[in-house]
């Protein structure tokens, strides 16, 4: 549906039918393909109907040629997988099977197994067995497995297996989709912060991408000696003047720079935007002259320092982040792009992340301030209400302008309600809305001394939203955080004199986590006290169980989170590191150790 942005192709789905290879005078097998071909016809059925790649273009799923009943079939179906393409791998069963022999043994492949919950059958012993011979190989593997019997001739996947399937194949995707790719860092540490140090090992040995750096020099190279799109560059700017208004200037009347060092402004701002695109991706109309720089890094994702050499001196960058990492731009909708303001790394790693989850444009900000119920009825009177009451307050999410301006909710979903949609779910209406919602400010001169435009709107919305945050700690490694809960829709009075106490030009979001009573979720102040660090990745929908089920394949213990102990789905190996879940998930990480290392 998209441009394909990166080198290399879709991660695959390969689904292996497994089988009882008994043949003999009561043919056994034979009795068995035709249900157990269903099984695998059923799954690919699922995937294609649910699981799209970020460009929006339907997942790519292959069946093996036979049932697998013995290891020269499961050699034959591993040398279509490897000309295929295959990055994941499904085995299902009615049955039971030859573990050992008929079991996936590529050590790079993510496993999944689906036993059939039936009497007339055992495959569940198939399963329990095959996913022993995964764990004392060191191969994790996800076990998939009905709650209720099923009759022998039910082709209904039951909900309970879809749900664990599609989680399964979500984070597969995800993961796999990351391999090969790079991170683009533009400049390097920004004002001390940690997580914009990048850290190449964590990058290759726990994603399987490369980083690639370019100083921040290159952007102005390539403004002043014209490398980029002129004709992109005339309809971005002539976009940009009917689209994106300008609102307030905070700044004192006798600072405040003039309509031409405002237009020079916009002008530099929006070629920032096409040049950082053609860093990450490449673009073949630049040029003829400049072959090298229609290449690209091949980027999945980004960082741009910006403070405080580039922005003492020149315009800062947040509309090219802003506009960047929302779902549409100039050309109307399109894929999202990843690009971490001050390129927190980390932070980009959590964006990425979600993104690939989800398919949907991802928030940066601030986890900048918790106002608990007292606060706010001190300050304004008011009582919170619903999801913030119960928690007790709610989290300010806000940043300089970096926002994506899907982030507003000013789109609609079928049934009317504020919405983060997927690219291809875009239309005119959702795009104007978010536009009409979004002025853009003249930057604080005071932290931003070269000026540039910050968006400025607010979430008037309650949607389902989960936060992230990935952080590397000494002796541990990657650790991940992360917190569901909902964007809260304050009265307006209420929202601006809270607003106003910190930076009123920039994008607005007032979060409530969900919470659970117990340890950093009794309440939203012990949510603020628990994270990580000053920045949170933030996405709609309530997905906390399919990261959790990402990071077990990336070998990312989850440190904290408010997801329901039943929706936990790791590899079945994870159980033999004990029976707290979040020891065994430490454990095994640490035993299983980096994906790529």
């Amino acid at each position: 549906m998209a441009e394909k942005r990166v080198i290399g192709r879709h991660p695959v789905i390969g689904i292996r039918p497994v089988i009882d290879a008994r043949q003999g005078l009561l043919d056994v097998r034979g009795g068995l393909e035709e249900q157990t071909m269903s099984m695998a016809n059923a799954a690919k059925r699922l995937f294609e109907e649910h699981i799209r790649y970020t460009d929006g273009e339907t997942v790519e799923v292959v069946v093996a040629d036979t049932t697998i009943g013995r290891v020269a079939e499961a050699a034959a179906c591993a040398q279509k997988f490897r000309t295929a393409g295959v990055d994941i791998t499904l085995s299902v069963t009615p049955c039971w099977c030859y573990g050992s022999e008929t079991m996936d043994m590529d050590p790079m492949t993510i496993k999944g197994v689906w036993g059939l919950n039936a009497t007339e059958r055992p495959g569940a012993v198939y399963l329990a067995s095959v996913l022993a011979a995964h764990a004392r190989k060191g191969l994790p593997a996800f076990g998939i497995y009905g709650r209720h019997v099923q009759e022998a001739d039910d082709e209904e996947i039951p909900a309970d297996v879809q749900e664990k399937l599609l989680r399964f194949a979500r984070a597969a995707v995800a993961a796999a989709s990351m391999r090969g790719k790079s991170y683009l860092q533009i400049g390097a540490a920004c004002m001390g912060i940690s997580g914009s140090g990048i850290d190449p090992d964590f990058f290759e040995e726990y994603l399987g991408m490369r980083v690639e750096s370019v100083d921040e020099v290159e952007v102005l190279r390539r403004i002043e000696r014209g490398i980029y799109d002129e004709k992109e560059y005339e309809k971005a700017r002539a976009w940009v003047k009917e689209r994106c208004p300008e609102g307030w200037d905070k700044n004192p009347l006798e600072v405040q720079h003039d309509r031409e060092a405002k237009d020079y402004n916009w002008e530099f701002t929006i070629k920032c935007a096409l040049i950082i695109k053609d860093l990450m991706n490449g673009n073949p109309r630049l040029p003829e002259e400049w072959g090298e720089e229609k290449l690209g890094h091949n980027a999945i994702a980004a960082g741009f320092q910006g403070q405080r050499q580039w922005t003492d001196h020149l315009p800062n960058t947040d509309f090219p982040e802003a506009i960047l990492n929302s779902s549409f731009d100039w050309n109307g909708a399109r894929e999202p792009y990843i690009l971490a303001t001050e390129n927190d790394t980390l932070n980009g790693v959590g964006m990425l992340l979600l993104k690939l989850l989800t398919n949907r444009a991802q928030m940066f900000a601030d986890v900048r301030t918790c106002w608990s119920g007292e606060a706010v009825k001190r300050v304004t009177g008011y009582e919170l209400e619903g999801e913030a009451k119960e928690a007790g307050g709610f989290l300010h999410l806000i940043n300089s302008g970096a926002c994506c301006l899907d982030a507003s909710g000013a789109a609609r979903d079928a049934g009317g309600r504020g919405s983060m949609k997927p690219f291809w779910e875009m239309t005119e209406t959702d795009i104007d809305a978010c536009l009409k919602a979004t002025t853009w400010c003249e930057a604080d001169l005071g932290y931003f001394r070269g000026g540039g435009y910050s968006s400025r709107f607010e979430t008037r919305a309650r949607m389902p939203m989960t936060m992230v945050r990935v952080n590397l700690v000494k002796g541990v490694g990657p650790v991940v955080q992360l917190a569901e809960g909902w964007s809260v829709e304050l009265p307006e009075e209420v929202s601006d004199s809270l607003w106003k106490r910190t930076d009123y030009t920039w994008p607005c979001t007032w979060f409530a986590p969900r919470v659970t009573g117990e340890g950093a979720f009794k309440s939203a102040y012990d949510v603020m006290n628990n994270w990580g660090a000053n920045h949170g990745a933030i996405s709609y929908g309530h997905v906390g169980a399919d990261m959790i089920t990402l990071c077990s394949m990336l070998r990312i213990p989850v440190c904290m989170h408010n997801v329901p102990e039943e929706s936990i789905f790791r590899p079945a190996s994870w159980n033999a590191f004990g029976m707290d879940k979040e020891a065994q998930d430490y454990r095994a990480c640490a035993a299983y150790g980096a994906l790529y290392k």
